[in-house]
């Protein structure tokens, strides 16, 4: 029987892991067969997480994570989760492998996965001016040109945002019709820096080893184009992974882990979430890693509780 399983190896799975470890419980992190480390794996240079005044490479970040987690004690198990029983006292944790574990707690920090434009290039791309986060990615493009693809509030805001560092920004939309709010629409709209180009759609990305440009094919005509571009930047959304709770907690309209206020308290005694899945604006490694904080500390106190 454990005090604590966490499932998710990200930032706040792997934040969770320390503090829980340091408390004494023993933890198990479920780190995934595939996906271990979070979306961070797939990022290269990280200028914003505080600490490391010259970056860090993104799987770097994850790995000092994993080895801190593991030096106070926490277990990490490469598998993926298949089934999950929430209900009562003692909690159950079925593995790929076969293995079942028991605990007390559970803390669920899955993260979330940014939606992704189904193209081949991508993977090869990703993290080579190709990103989902021009938070996290921005200031590598000064006075370079650059595209966002999306409509929505998202996608205004990654390309206001990313004028501070380019001297273009390209918003690639499939139509003339934006979901973004009107406010956010006029801010992109009276940016000199910002270009629309409506009825489009990236069919290729094109580069070697870095972005260079794309394809571009006009939604009504099938007129194809290229773009010259030195980033790409890609905001159509992002979904929690939620896939297999979605019958067991609480979700919110925004399809995220509800918890109560600022804890990590789910809608189910004794699991707790932590991290992107309970946070669909801010999505950030460092309020990731302070979300899985709260949620060691809530699962420490229940603990704590129970044995009174």
């Amino acid at each position: 029987m454990h005090d604590v399983v966490i499932i998710g190896s990200g930032p706040a799975g792997y934040t969770a892991a320390i503090y829980a470890a340091r408390a004494g419980l023993n933890p198990v992190v479920v780190a995934s067969s595939v996906e271990f480390g979070g979306d961070l794996m797939n990022t290269t240079d990280v200028d914003n997480y505080p600490g490391f005044p010259e970056g860090v490479m993104g799987p770097d970040l994850m790995m000092k994570m994993q080895a801190q987690a593991e030096r106070f004690g926490t277990k990490i198990v490469f598998d993926d989760v298949t089934e999950l029983s929430l209900e009562g006292p003692v909690k159950t944790i079925s593995l790929g492998n076969g293995d079942v574990l028991e605990t007390k707690t559970v803390i669920y920090a899955t993260g979330s996965a940014y939606r992704k434009l189904g193209l081949p290039e991508e993977e090869a791309l990703s993290g080579h001016g190709l990103s989902w986060c021009a938070t996290c990615d921005g200031a590598f493009f000064k006075e370079k040109t650059v595209a966002v693809v999306g409509g929505g509030d998202s996608a205004m805001e990654e390309a206001t945002f990313l004028t501070r560092f380019a001297d273009k920004v390209y918003i690639i939309h499939r139509s003339d019709k934006l979901r973004a709010s009107q406010a956010m629409q006029e801010r992109a709209k009276n940016d000199p820096k910002i270009e629309f180009l409506f009825h489009q759609q990236v069919a290729h990305i094109y580069g070697d080893g870095q972005v260079t440009g794309v394809g571009l094919v006009h939604s009504d005509t099938g007129e194809e184009t290229t773009l010259d571009l030195d980033g790409l930047f890609v905001a159509i959304g992002s979904d929690p992974r939620t896939h297999i709770v979605h019958d067991k907690l609480t979700l919110t309209d925004a399809g995220t882990i509800w918890v109560d206020g600022r804890t990590s308290k789910t809608s189910v005694e004794g699991v707790f979430a932590a991290g992107d899945v309970i946070d669909p604006t801010y999505r950030q490694a460092v309020t990731a890693a302070g979300s899985g904080t709260v949620a060691a500390l809530d699962a420490q106190h229940y603990l704590e509780a129970q044995a009174a």
